[in-house]
Protein backbone atom coordinates (compact mmCIF):
# COMPACT_ATOMS: atom_id res chain seq x y z
CA UNK A 1 0.00 0.00 0.00
CA UNK A 2 1.54 3.35 -1.07
CA UNK A 3 0.86 6.62 0.60
CA UNK A 4 0.01 9.53 -1.49
CA UNK A 5 -0.47 13.05 -0.30
CA UNK A 6 -2.41 15.43 -2.81
CA UNK A 7 -2.91 18.52 -2.89
CA UNK A 8 -5.05 21.18 -5.33
CA UNK A 9 -4.58 24.65 -5.70
CA UNK A 10 -6.85 26.64 -3.36
CA UNK A 11 -9.28 28.68 -4.66
CA UNK A 12 -9.42 32.09 -4.12
CA UNK A 13 -12.43 33.13 -0.97
CA UNK A 14 -13.56 36.25 -3.48
CA UNK A 15 -16.32 34.31 -5.47
CA UNK A 16 -17.51 30.75 -7.06
CA UNK A 17 -15.24 29.65 -9.20
CA UNK A 18 -15.98 28.51 -12.74
CA UNK A 19 -15.62 25.56 -14.15
CA UNK A 20 -12.39 26.07 -15.90
CA UNK A 21 -11.18 27.37 -12.43
CA UNK A 22 -12.51 23.48 -11.41
CA UNK A 23 -10.93 21.67 -14.23
CA UNK A 24 -7.60 23.47 -13.91
CA UNK A 25 -7.24 21.73 -10.29
CA UNK A 26 -9.33 20.38 -7.62
CA UNK A 27 -11.15 17.74 -10.20
CA UNK A 28 -8.08 15.96 -11.78
CA UNK A 29 -6.71 16.20 -8.02
CA UNK A 30 -10.24 14.06 -6.47
CA UNK A 31 -9.97 11.72 -9.46
CA UNK A 32 -6.79 10.64 -8.50
CA UNK A 33 -7.84 10.63 -5.07
CA UNK A 34 -10.34 8.46 -5.51
CA UNK A 35 -8.36 6.02 -7.68
CA UNK A 36 -5.79 5.80 -5.56
CA UNK A 37 -8.25 5.08 -2.92
CA UNK A 38 -9.63 2.63 -5.08
CA UNK A 39 -6.31 0.69 -5.46
CA UNK A 40 -5.75 0.46 -1.81
CA UNK A 41 -3.53 3.41 -1.14
CA UNK A 42 -3.46 5.72 2.24
CA UNK A 43 -4.37 8.39 0.41
CA UNK A 44 -4.46 12.45 1.94
CA UNK A 45 -6.55 14.93 -0.52
CA UNK A 46 -6.05 18.24 0.95
CA UNK A 47 -7.43 21.54 -0.07
CA UNK A 48 -8.70 24.75 1.44
CA UNK A 49 -9.53 28.67 0.90
CA UNK A 50 -6.95 31.61 0.28
CA UNK A 51 -8.50 34.14 2.16
CA UNK A 52 -5.83 36.80 1.96
CA UNK A 53 -5.00 40.12 0.30
CA UNK A 54 -6.64 42.95 -1.60
CA UNK A 55 -9.02 41.24 -3.32
CA UNK A 56 -10.84 39.63 -0.81
CA UNK A 57 -10.68 42.74 1.36
CA UNK A 58 -12.53 44.51 -1.60
CA UNK A 59 -15.06 42.02 -2.08
CA UNK A 60 -16.15 41.90 1.59
CA UNK A 61 -16.51 46.16 0.89
CA UNK A 62 -18.76 45.47 -2.05
CA UNK A 63 -20.60 42.86 -0.41
CA UNK A 64 -20.47 45.26 2.77
CA UNK A 65 -19.53 42.55 5.54
CA UNK A 66 -16.76 42.22 8.07
CA UNK A 67 -13.75 40.67 6.19
CA UNK A 68 -13.97 37.88 8.61
CA UNK A 69 -17.27 37.13 8.66
CA UNK A 70 -17.47 37.54 4.71
CA UNK A 71 -14.47 34.80 4.80
CA UNK A 72 -16.10 32.11 7.01
CA UNK A 73 -19.53 32.56 4.75
CA UNK A 74 -17.37 32.02 1.77
CA UNK A 75 -15.47 29.47 2.87
CA UNK A 76 -19.28 27.41 3.88
CA UNK A 77 -20.20 28.19 -0.08
CA UNK A 78 -17.06 26.56 -1.69
CA UNK A 79 -17.32 23.71 0.89
CA UNK A 80 -21.25 22.84 -0.05
CA UNK A 81 -20.48 23.96 -3.61
CA UNK A 82 -17.27 21.08 -3.96
CA UNK A 83 -19.33 18.14 -1.98
CA UNK A 84 -21.99 18.71 -4.26
CA UNK A 85 -19.08 18.15 -7.19
CA UNK A 86 -18.27 15.15 -5.11
CA UNK A 87 -14.64 16.71 -4.15
CA UNK A 88 -13.67 14.35 -1.26
CA UNK A 89 -11.42 16.20 0.65
CA UNK A 90 -9.74 14.55 3.66
CA UNK A 91 -10.05 18.01 4.97
CA UNK A 92 -10.79 21.68 3.40
CA UNK A 93 -9.17 24.18 5.47
CA UNK A 94 -8.77 27.86 5.54
CA UNK A 95 -5.51 30.11 5.28
CA UNK A 96 -6.96 32.38 7.80
CA UNK A 97 -6.44 29.32 10.51
CA UNK A 98 -5.42 29.55 13.78
CA UNK A 99 -2.68 26.76 12.19
CA UNK A 100 -1.63 28.85 9.03
CA UNK A 101 -0.88 32.01 11.01
CA UNK A 102 1.65 29.84 13.01
CA UNK A 103 3.48 27.89 10.21
CA UNK A 104 3.86 31.03 8.15
CA UNK A 105 5.38 33.15 11.25
CA UNK A 106 7.72 30.21 11.76
CA UNK A 107 8.83 29.28 8.14
CA UNK A 108 9.63 33.69 8.21
CA UNK A 109 11.15 33.53 11.49
CA UNK A 110 13.32 30.10 9.93
CA UNK A 111 14.31 31.98 6.91
CA UNK A 112 15.34 34.90 8.62
CA UNK A 113 17.73 33.18 10.75
CA UNK A 114 19.35 31.38 7.86
CA UNK A 115 20.08 35.09 6.07
CA UNK A 116 17.22 34.70 3.38
CA UNK A 117 15.02 37.64 4.15
CA UNK A 118 15.69 40.91 3.03
CA UNK A 119 14.43 44.26 4.34
CA UNK A 120 13.99 46.47 1.71
CA UNK A 121 12.68 50.39 1.27
CA UNK A 122 10.77 50.22 -2.13
CA UNK A 123 8.57 52.81 -3.52
CA UNK A 124 4.76 51.98 -3.88
CA UNK A 125 1.88 54.28 -5.27
CA UNK A 126 -0.56 55.45 -2.15
CA UNK A 127 -4.22 56.13 -3.50
CA UNK A 128 -5.24 59.33 -0.68
CA UNK A 129 -8.43 58.68 -1.65
CA UNK A 130 -8.99 54.86 -1.00
CA UNK A 131 -6.40 55.67 2.39
CA UNK A 132 -3.77 52.73 1.01
CA UNK A 133 -0.97 51.30 -0.92
CA UNK A 134 -2.10 50.13 -4.00
CA UNK A 135 -1.15 46.40 -4.99
CA UNK A 136 0.20 46.95 -8.97
CA UNK A 137 -2.67 45.35 -10.15
CA UNK A 138 -5.00 47.66 -8.46
CA UNK A 139 -3.73 50.85 -10.65
CA UNK A 140 -5.23 51.14 -13.46
CA UNK A 141 -4.02 53.78 -17.01
CA UNK A 142 -2.77 53.78 -20.58
CA UNK A 143 -0.35 51.29 -21.85
CA UNK A 144 2.88 52.96 -22.84
CA UNK A 145 3.65 50.37 -25.59
CA UNK A 146 0.09 50.04 -27.03
CA UNK A 147 -2.44 52.68 -25.79
CA UNK A 148 -4.80 50.26 -24.39
CA UNK A 149 -6.10 52.55 -21.52
CA UNK A 150 -6.89 49.63 -18.99
CA UNK A 151 -3.85 48.55 -18.66
CA UNK A 152 -2.98 47.67 -14.76
CA UNK A 153 0.31 48.32 -13.14
CA UNK A 154 1.79 44.96 -13.36
CA UNK A 155 1.10 44.01 -16.69
CA UNK A 156 -0.93 44.96 -20.03
CA UNK A 157 -3.47 42.19 -21.06
CA UNK A 158 -3.80 43.31 -24.31
CA UNK A 159 -0.24 43.23 -25.32
CA UNK A 160 1.07 41.61 -22.43
CA UNK A 161 4.22 43.47 -21.67
CA UNK A 162 5.76 43.46 -18.39
CA UNK A 163 4.52 47.06 -16.38
CA UNK A 164 5.53 49.15 -13.38
CA UNK A 165 2.83 51.42 -11.85
CA UNK A 166 4.59 54.54 -12.99
CA UNK A 167 4.76 53.35 -16.75
CA UNK A 168 1.55 53.91 -17.16
CA UNK A 169 -0.32 57.32 -19.06
CA UNK A 170 -2.73 58.64 -16.36
CA UNK A 171 -2.76 56.24 -13.60
CA UNK A 172 -5.89 55.93 -11.73
CA UNK A 173 -7.29 53.14 -8.19
CA UNK A 174 -8.54 50.54 -10.49
CA UNK A 175 -10.88 50.41 -6.77
CA UNK A 176 -12.10 54.01 -6.48
CA UNK A 177 -11.30 55.59 -9.64
CA UNK A 178 -9.20 58.01 -8.35
CA UNK A 179 -6.17 59.98 -9.60
CA UNK A 180 -5.27 61.35 -6.53
CA UNK A 181 -2.01 59.15 -6.37
CA UNK A 182 1.56 59.75 -4.75
CA UNK A 183 4.50 57.44 -4.77
CA UNK A 184 5.59 56.70 -1.15
CA UNK A 185 8.30 54.96 0.96
CA UNK A 186 7.41 51.67 2.27
CA UNK A 187 9.67 48.73 4.13
CA UNK A 188 8.75 45.43 2.96
CA UNK A 189 10.76 42.05 3.61
CA UNK A 190 12.18 40.26 0.57
CA UNK A 191 12.50 36.46 0.48
CA UNK A 192 15.77 36.04 -1.84
CA UNK A 193 15.27 33.30 -3.74
CA UNK A 194 17.97 34.18 -6.10
CA UNK A 195 20.39 32.75 -3.57
CA UNK A 196 18.57 29.29 -3.27
CA UNK A 197 18.61 29.19 -7.38
CA UNK A 198 21.09 26.78 -7.97
CA UNK A 199 19.70 24.26 -5.34
CA UNK A 200 15.70 25.00 -6.90
CA UNK A 201 17.80 24.30 -10.40
CA UNK A 202 18.88 20.98 -9.78
CA UNK A 203 16.07 19.68 -8.07
CA UNK A 204 13.87 20.81 -11.02
CA UNK A 205 16.46 19.43 -13.36
CA UNK A 206 15.96 15.86 -11.24
CA UNK A 207 12.38 15.54 -12.46
CA UNK A 208 12.68 14.10 -15.68
CA UNK A 209 8.60 12.47 -15.49
CA UNK A 210 6.91 15.78 -14.84
CA UNK A 211 5.20 17.22 -17.48
CA UNK A 212 6.73 19.68 -20.00
CA UNK A 213 4.33 22.42 -19.32
CA UNK A 214 5.62 22.50 -15.60
CA UNK A 215 9.13 22.38 -16.43
CA UNK A 216 9.05 24.48 -18.91
CA UNK A 217 7.31 27.65 -16.95
CA UNK A 218 9.78 26.77 -14.00
CA UNK A 219 12.77 26.96 -15.92
CA UNK A 220 11.99 29.99 -17.97
CA UNK A 221 11.85 31.47 -14.64
CA UNK A 222 14.94 30.50 -13.84
CA UNK A 223 16.75 31.47 -16.54
CA UNK A 224 15.20 33.69 -18.97
CA UNK A 225 16.26 37.43 -18.60
CA UNK A 226 17.92 38.36 -14.90
CA UNK A 227 17.02 34.70 -13.63
CA UNK A 228 15.17 33.87 -10.78
CA UNK A 229 14.38 37.07 -8.71
CA UNK A 230 13.81 37.91 -4.91
CA UNK A 231 10.59 38.18 -4.07
CA UNK A 232 8.29 40.38 -1.52
CA UNK A 233 6.75 38.45 0.95
CA UNK A 234 4.86 41.32 3.14
CA UNK A 235 1.92 44.04 2.24
CA UNK A 236 0.85 47.01 3.73
CA UNK A 237 -2.74 45.50 4.40
CA UNK A 238 -4.82 44.79 7.40
CA UNK A 239 -6.20 41.49 6.66
CA UNK A 240 -3.89 38.73 6.37
CA UNK A 241 -1.16 36.79 8.86
CA UNK A 242 0.71 39.54 10.92
CA UNK A 243 4.44 39.94 10.35
CA UNK A 244 6.44 37.84 12.90
CA UNK A 245 9.94 36.08 13.30
CA UNK A 246 8.10 33.24 14.83
CA UNK A 247 6.36 33.85 17.74
CA UNK A 248 8.55 37.42 17.94
CA UNK A 249 7.80 40.93 17.11
CA UNK A 250 9.60 42.37 14.03
CA UNK A 251 10.78 45.25 14.60
CA UNK A 252 9.77 48.05 11.43
CA UNK A 253 7.37 45.67 10.40
CA UNK A 254 4.04 46.40 12.67
CA UNK A 255 0.79 47.22 11.30
CA UNK A 256 2.09 44.27 7.79
CA UNK A 257 1.00 41.22 6.60
CA UNK A 258 2.64 38.21 4.66
CA UNK A 259 1.51 38.30 1.09
CA UNK A 260 -0.78 36.42 0.35
CA UNK A 261 1.20 34.18 -2.22
CA UNK A 262 3.78 33.34 0.58
CA UNK A 263 0.97 32.39 3.21
CA UNK A 264 -1.39 30.53 0.76
CA UNK A 265 0.75 27.36 -0.08
CA UNK A 266 2.13 26.84 3.48
CA UNK A 267 -1.66 26.09 4.04
CA UNK A 268 -1.22 22.54 2.37
CA UNK A 269 0.31 22.15 5.46
CA UNK A 270 -1.57 23.84 8.01
CA UNK A 271 -4.73 22.49 6.35
CA UNK A 272 -3.56 19.18 7.37
CA UNK A 273 -2.65 20.24 10.90
CA UNK A 274 -6.19 21.72 10.93
CA UNK A 275 -7.50 17.97 9.94
CA UNK A 276 -5.37 16.31 12.51
CA UNK A 277 -6.75 19.13 15.48
CA UNK A 278 -10.47 18.44 13.98
CA UNK A 279 -10.14 15.02 14.98
CA UNK A 280 -8.23 15.37 18.24
CA UNK A 281 -5.42 13.37 16.66
CA UNK A 282 -1.65 14.32 17.83
CA UNK A 283 1.12 16.30 15.69
CA UNK A 284 2.71 13.06 14.74
CA UNK A 285 -0.63 12.35 12.55
CA UNK A 286 -0.06 14.98 10.41
CA UNK A 287 3.94 15.64 10.54
CA UNK A 288 3.95 11.76 8.35
CA UNK A 289 2.41 13.14 5.54
CA UNK A 290 5.17 16.40 5.85
CA UNK A 291 7.92 15.59 7.56
CA UNK A 292 10.93 13.27 6.24
CA UNK A 293 11.85 12.89 10.04
CA UNK A 294 8.04 11.62 11.03
CA UNK A 295 7.82 9.14 8.23
CA UNK A 296 7.06 11.47 5.26
CA UNK A 297 10.00 10.05 3.12
CA UNK A 298 7.48 7.17 2.21
CA UNK A 299 5.16 9.51 0.90
CA UNK A 300 4.53 10.38 -2.47
CA UNK A 301 3.37 14.04 -2.77
CA UNK A 302 1.34 15.15 -5.93
CA UNK A 303 0.00 19.09 -6.73
CA UNK A 304 -2.68 19.71 -9.09
CA UNK A 305 -2.95 23.44 -10.18
CA UNK A 306 -3.63 25.69 -13.60
CA UNK A 307 -0.14 26.61 -15.48
CA UNK A 308 -0.36 30.10 -13.77
CA UNK A 309 0.70 29.09 -10.37
CA UNK A 310 3.47 26.58 -11.37
CA UNK A 311 6.27 29.80 -10.53
CA UNK A 312 5.19 29.96 -7.03
CA UNK A 313 4.88 26.17 -6.91
CA UNK A 314 7.94 25.00 -8.57
CA UNK A 315 9.80 28.24 -7.06
CA UNK A 316 8.20 29.98 -4.57
CA UNK A 317 7.12 27.57 -2.40
CA UNK A 318 10.02 25.07 -2.55
CA UNK A 319 12.28 27.66 -2.06
CA UNK A 320 10.37 28.29 1.84
CA UNK A 321 10.90 24.77 1.99
CA UNK A 322 14.46 24.52 0.89
CA UNK A 323 15.54 27.52 2.80
CA UNK A 324 14.06 26.90 6.76
CA UNK A 325 16.60 23.93 6.67
CA UNK A 326 14.20 21.65 8.17
CA UNK A 327 12.79 18.40 6.46
CA UNK A 328 9.98 19.15 5.25
CA UNK A 329 8.54 16.84 2.52
CA UNK A 330 8.81 18.50 -1.54
CA UNK A 331 6.39 18.00 -3.77
CA UNK A 332 7.26 14.84 -6.22
CA UNK A 333 4.83 15.76 -8.83
CA UNK A 334 3.31 18.51 -10.39
CA UNK A 335 0.34 17.79 -13.05
CA UNK A 336 -0.22 21.53 -14.25
CA UNK A 337 -2.89 22.18 -16.55
CA UNK A 338 -3.56 25.00 -19.22
CA UNK A 339 -6.27 27.07 -19.64
CA UNK A 340 -10.25 25.92 -20.49
CA UNK A 341 -11.91 28.71 -22.57
CA UNK A 342 -15.25 29.20 -23.13
CA UNK A 343 -17.14 29.18 -26.28
CA UNK A 344 -15.15 31.28 -28.57
CA UNK A 345 -13.57 33.47 -26.08
CA UNK A 346 -12.94 32.90 -21.85
CA UNK A 347 -14.11 32.76 -19.30
CA UNK A 348 -14.46 35.76 -16.87
CA UNK A 349 -15.04 35.98 -13.44
CA UNK A 350 -15.07 39.52 -13.81
CA UNK A 351 -17.16 39.31 -16.38
CA UNK A 352 -19.05 36.44 -15.25
CA UNK A 353 -18.94 35.05 -18.79
CA UNK A 354 -18.99 31.03 -19.01
CA UNK A 355 -20.64 28.99 -16.18
CA UNK A 356 -20.32 28.91 -12.50
CA UNK A 357 -19.95 25.78 -10.40
CA UNK A 358 -22.80 26.51 -8.77
CA UNK A 359 -24.74 27.47 -12.15
CA UNK A 360 -23.73 24.16 -13.27
CA UNK A 361 -25.15 22.15 -10.78
CA UNK A 362 -28.95 23.79 -11.20
CA UNK A 363 -28.35 22.97 -14.57
CA UNK A 364 -27.22 19.22 -14.55
CA UNK A 365 -26.05 16.78 -11.91
CA UNK A 366 -22.51 16.48 -11.41
CA UNK A 367 -21.37 13.83 -13.05
CA UNK A 368 -22.59 15.25 -16.29
CA UNK A 369 -20.13 17.70 -15.76
CA UNK A 370 -17.19 15.91 -14.47
CA UNK A 371 -17.17 13.62 -17.29
CA UNK A 372 -17.06 16.43 -19.68
CA UNK A 373 -14.44 18.00 -18.18
CA UNK A 374 -12.10 15.18 -16.93
CA UNK A 375 -12.73 14.13 -21.03
CA UNK A 376 -11.57 17.29 -22.15
CA UNK A 377 -8.96 18.06 -19.70
CA UNK A 378 -6.33 21.11 -21.04
CA UNK A 379 -3.34 19.10 -20.64
CA UNK A 380 -1.47 19.46 -23.48
CA UNK A 381 -2.69 22.61 -24.68
CA UNK A 382 -5.76 24.77 -24.11
CA UNK A 383 -8.98 23.47 -24.96
CA UNK A 384 -12.28 25.12 -25.26
CA UNK A 385 -16.00 24.31 -23.80
CA UNK A 386 -18.67 24.63 -26.31
CA UNK A 387 -22.40 23.24 -25.90
CA UNK A 388 -22.46 21.64 -29.15
CA UNK A 389 -19.64 19.49 -27.90
CA UNK A 390 -20.90 18.95 -24.53
CA UNK A 391 -24.11 17.93 -25.51
CA UNK A 392 -22.58 15.20 -27.80
CA UNK A 393 -20.56 13.99 -25.27
CA UNK A 394 -23.22 13.69 -22.80
CA UNK A 395 -25.68 12.19 -25.28
CA UNK A 396 -23.06 9.83 -27.04
CA UNK A 397 -20.71 8.87 -24.26
CA UNK A 398 -22.92 8.71 -21.05
CA UNK A 399 -26.46 7.83 -21.86
CA UNK A 400 -26.08 6.41 -25.26
CA UNK A 401 -23.09 4.14 -24.05
CA UNK A 402 -23.26 3.91 -20.19
CA UNK A 403 -26.31 4.56 -19.53
CA UNK A 404 -28.41 2.57 -21.89
CA UNK A 405 -26.06 -0.49 -21.46
CA UNK A 406 -27.26 -0.79 -17.83
CA UNK A 407 -30.84 0.04 -18.90
CA UNK A 408 -31.28 -2.94 -21.81
CA UNK A 409 -29.24 -5.57 -19.61
CA UNK A 410 -31.20 -4.70 -16.20
CA UNK A 411 -35.07 -4.39 -18.63
CA UNK A 412 -34.58 -7.30 -20.41
CA UNK A 413 -33.31 -9.91 -17.75
CA UNK A 414 -36.74 -8.15 -15.51
CA UNK A 415 -38.78 -9.11 -18.30
CA UNK A 416 -37.47 -12.79 -19.25
CA UNK A 417 -35.65 -13.81 -15.73
CA UNK A 418 -37.36 -11.68 -12.93
CA UNK A 419 -35.07 -8.95 -11.06
CA UNK A 420 -32.17 -12.12 -10.08
CA UNK A 421 -29.18 -12.78 -12.00
CA UNK A 422 -30.20 -15.97 -13.85
CA UNK A 423 -28.72 -19.38 -13.91
CA UNK A 424 -27.92 -21.45 -16.61
CA UNK A 425 -25.62 -21.92 -19.84
CA UNK A 426 -21.74 -21.35 -19.05
CA UNK A 427 -19.19 -18.67 -21.19
CA UNK A 428 -17.78 -19.98 -24.23
CA UNK A 429 -15.64 -18.24 -27.00
CA UNK A 430 -17.17 -14.60 -27.26
CA UNK A 431 -17.44 -14.29 -23.52
CA UNK A 432 -13.87 -15.42 -23.60
CA UNK A 433 -13.32 -13.05 -26.19
CA UNK A 434 -14.63 -10.31 -23.91
CA UNK A 435 -12.40 -11.12 -21.42
CA UNK A 436 -9.59 -10.70 -22.79
CA UNK A 437 -10.38 -7.50 -24.59
CA UNK A 438 -11.32 -6.14 -20.95
CA UNK A 439 -7.95 -7.26 -19.44
CA UNK A 440 -6.31 -5.62 -21.91
CA UNK A 441 -8.79 -2.45 -21.57
CA UNK A 442 -8.06 -2.99 -17.50
CA UNK A 443 -4.43 -2.58 -17.84
CA UNK A 444 -4.16 0.58 -20.34
CA UNK A 445 -6.69 1.94 -17.95
CA UNK A 446 -4.80 1.71 -15.32
CA UNK A 447 -1.07 3.15 -16.88
CA UNK A 448 -2.99 6.08 -18.14
CA UNK A 449 -4.21 7.09 -14.31
CA UNK A 450 -0.85 5.38 -13.00
CA UNK A 451 0.57 8.43 -15.42
CA UNK A 452 -1.21 10.98 -14.69
CA UNK A 453 -3.12 10.98 -17.96
CA UNK A 454 -6.52 12.33 -17.87
CA UNK A 455 -7.53 12.36 -21.32
CA UNK A 456 -6.37 8.99 -21.98
CA UNK A 457 -7.34 7.47 -19.06
CA UNK A 458 -11.22 8.53 -20.08
CA UNK A 459 -11.09 7.08 -23.56
CA UNK A 460 -9.50 3.82 -22.41
CA UNK A 461 -12.62 3.54 -19.34
CA UNK A 462 -15.21 5.13 -22.52
CA UNK A 463 -13.52 1.92 -24.48
CA UNK A 464 -14.20 -0.10 -22.05
CA UNK A 465 -17.55 0.73 -21.70
CA UNK A 466 -17.85 0.04 -25.36
CA UNK A 467 -16.42 -3.32 -25.47
CA UNK A 468 -19.79 -4.17 -22.97
CA UNK A 469 -21.85 -2.99 -25.67
CA UNK A 470 -20.64 -4.52 -28.45
CA UNK A 471 -20.38 -7.37 -26.98
CA UNK A 472 -24.54 -7.26 -25.75
CA UNK A 473 -25.23 -6.37 -29.37
CA UNK A 474 -23.49 -9.26 -31.18
CA UNK A 475 -24.70 -11.54 -28.33
CA UNK A 476 -28.20 -10.35 -28.82
CA UNK A 477 -29.70 -12.33 -25.58
CA UNK A 478 -33.07 -11.18 -26.68
CA UNK A 479 -32.81 -13.26 -29.75
CA UNK A 480 -31.07 -16.10 -28.46
CA UNK A 481 -33.06 -16.59 -25.84
CA UNK A 482 -36.23 -17.92 -27.91
CA UNK A 483 -34.23 -20.70 -28.52
CA UNK A 484 -31.73 -21.37 -26.06
CA UNK A 485 -32.52 -19.73 -22.51
CA UNK A 486 -29.68 -20.98 -20.57
CA UNK A 487 -27.08 -19.18 -23.76
CA UNK A 488 -29.11 -16.00 -23.02
CA UNK A 489 -29.12 -15.75 -19.28
CA UNK A 490 -25.54 -16.70 -19.35
CA UNK A 491 -24.93 -13.46 -21.50
CA UNK A 492 -26.85 -11.53 -18.80
CA UNK A 493 -25.40 -12.97 -16.41
CA UNK A 494 -22.15 -11.37 -17.30
CA UNK A 495 -23.47 -8.51 -18.39
CA UNK A 496 -24.51 -7.82 -14.80
CA UNK A 497 -21.49 -8.70 -13.59
CA UNK A 498 -20.14 -5.71 -16.09
CA UNK A 499 -22.55 -3.51 -14.14
CA UNK A 500 -20.69 -3.92 -11.12
CA UNK A 501 -17.30 -3.91 -13.04
CA UNK A 502 -17.86 -0.52 -14.66
CA UNK A 503 -19.16 1.00 -11.71
CA UNK A 504 -16.35 0.16 -9.82
CA UNK A 505 -14.24 0.97 -12.63
CA UNK A 506 -15.69 5.06 -13.18
CA UNK A 507 -16.24 5.70 -9.70
CA UNK A 508 -12.88 8.20 -10.25
CA UNK A 509 -14.94 9.52 -13.08
CA UNK A 510 -18.56 9.33 -12.45
CA UNK A 511 -18.74 8.69 -8.40
CA UNK A 512 -22.87 9.12 -8.09
CA UNK A 513 -23.31 7.14 -11.33
CA UNK A 514 -21.27 4.18 -9.75
CA UNK A 515 -23.09 4.21 -6.48
CA UNK A 516 -26.74 4.50 -8.29
CA UNK A 517 -24.97 1.38 -10.42
CA UNK A 518 -23.71 -0.31 -7.01
CA UNK A 519 -26.98 0.14 -5.01
CA UNK A 520 -28.81 -1.24 -8.21
CA UNK A 521 -27.84 -4.48 -8.92
CA UNK A 522 -27.56 -4.43 -4.71
CA UNK A 523 -23.64 -4.74 -3.78
CA UNK A 524 -21.33 -2.14 -1.85
CA UNK A 525 -18.58 -4.43 -3.15
CA UNK A 526 -16.05 -1.92 -4.20
CA UNK A 527 -13.01 -3.85 -4.79
CA UNK A 528 -10.59 -3.06 -7.84
CA UNK A 529 -10.21 -6.07 -9.96
CA UNK A 530 -7.07 -7.40 -10.67
CA UNK A 531 -8.64 -10.56 -12.54
CA UNK A 532 -11.20 -9.63 -14.94
CA UNK A 533 -13.06 -13.31 -15.47
CA UNK A 534 -13.07 -13.35 -11.31
CA UNK A 535 -14.96 -9.70 -11.25
CA UNK A 536 -17.12 -10.90 -14.32
CA UNK A 537 -18.93 -13.67 -11.71
CA UNK A 538 -18.59 -11.62 -8.74
CA UNK A 539 -22.51 -11.77 -8.74
CA UNK A 540 -23.84 -15.48 -8.36
CA UNK A 541 -27.03 -16.84 -9.96
CA UNK A 542 -30.07 -16.24 -7.70
CA UNK A 543 -28.14 -12.56 -6.50
CA UNK A 544 -30.98 -10.01 -6.16
CA UNK A 545 -31.27 -6.59 -8.05
CA UNK A 546 -33.28 -3.45 -9.38
CA UNK A 547 -33.91 -2.05 -12.37
CA UNK A 548 -32.63 1.30 -11.58
CA UNK A 549 -34.33 5.09 -12.91
CA UNK A 550 -31.64 6.50 -16.16
CA UNK A 551 -28.43 6.91 -15.47
CA UNK A 552 -28.55 10.31 -18.11
CA UNK A 553 -30.81 11.84 -19.79
CA UNK A 554 -29.93 13.44 -23.18
CA UNK A 555 -29.24 16.73 -23.84
CA UNK A 556 -32.06 18.05 -25.97
CA UNK A 557 -31.48 20.81 -28.99
CA UNK A 558 -33.88 23.22 -26.94
CA UNK A 559 -31.62 22.53 -23.48
CA UNK A 560 -28.37 23.09 -25.22
CA UNK A 561 -29.71 26.46 -27.07
CA UNK A 562 -31.12 27.81 -24.09
CA UNK A 563 -27.92 27.45 -22.22
CA UNK A 564 -26.01 28.52 -24.68
CA UNK A 565 -27.93 31.93 -24.83
CA UNK A 566 -28.00 32.38 -20.87
CA UNK A 567 -24.55 32.18 -19.80
CA UNK A 568 -23.32 34.37 -22.85
CA UNK A 569 -23.54 37.25 -20.97
CA UNK A 570 -22.53 38.46 -17.62
CA UNK A 571 -23.64 36.80 -13.86
CA UNK A 572 -26.41 38.18 -11.97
Amino acid sequence: MARILITSAIPYINGIKHLGNLVGSQLPADLFARYHRARGDEVMFICATDEHGTPAELAAAKAGKPIAEFCAEMHGVQADIADQFGLSFDHFGRSSSPQNRALTQHFAGRLADAGLIEEVNEKQVYSNADGRFLPDRYIEGTCPNCGYDKARGDQCENCTKQLDPTDLIDPRSAISGSSDLEVRETKHLYLRQSKLKDELDTWINSKSDWPILTTSIAKKWLHDGDGLQDRGITRDLDWGVPVKRGNADWPGMEGKVFYVWFDAPIEYIAATKEWADAKGLDDEAWQRWWRTDKGAEDVRYLQFMGKDNVPFHTLSFPATILGSGEPWKLVDYIKSFNYLNYDGGQFSTSQGRGIFMDQALDILPADYWRWWLLSHAPENSDSEFTWENFQTSVNKDLADVLGNFVSRVTKFCRSKFGEVVPEGGTYGPAETALIDTLTQGLKTYQDCMDRMEVRKASTALRAIWVAGNEYLQAAAPWAVFKEDPDTAAAQIRLSLNLIRFYAVLSAPFIPTASAKMLSAINTLDMEWPTDVAAALEALPAGHEFAVPDVLFAKISDEDRETWQARFSGVRD
